[in-house]
């Protein structure tokens, strides 16, 4: 509600410039409670995240609303783009572009865990 769409504009060319394309992307319009102070329309907001491959929320913090289904769904898509890239590139959880996005890809085999070796084992 409170940035126009110039600014969110000059902020998305900013976050690729400096973390490339790649990236999940969520457009937020936050204080729905306060509808009658809206900048940008629905229809505009959601138009411009589509453009970019974004997602779009109307949240309200003060009321508790959007804000659970908002980071849950961002969490689930970089999980998954994390994934999609690990299978891309091999299966190593230490390649940079799952490093980039802050997300690692746990294996939770029992059977790859209970194997001997590694730093902490006796023997």
């Amino acid at each position: 509600m409170g940035a126009d769409l110039p600014t969110v504009k000059n902020w998305v060319k900013e976050l690729r410039k400096m973390l490339g394309n790649e990236i999940c992307l969520c457009i937020v319009g936050n204080k729905i409670d306060l509808e009658k102070e809206r900048h940008v329309s629905i229809q505009e907001a959601e138009s411009y995240a589509e453009s970019v491959g974004a997602k779009h929320y109307q949240t309200s913090a003060k009321q508790n609303k959007g804000i659970e289904e908002l980071f849950l769904d961002l969490c689930k898509r970089m999980i998954e783009t994390a994934q999609v890239d690990e299978r891309a590139k091999g299966n190593g959880s230490s390649q940079p572009g799952a490093a980039r996005r802050g997300v690692q890809i746990i294996d939770d085999d029992p059977q790859a865990q209970s194997g001997g070796g590694g730093c902490c084992s006796s023997g």
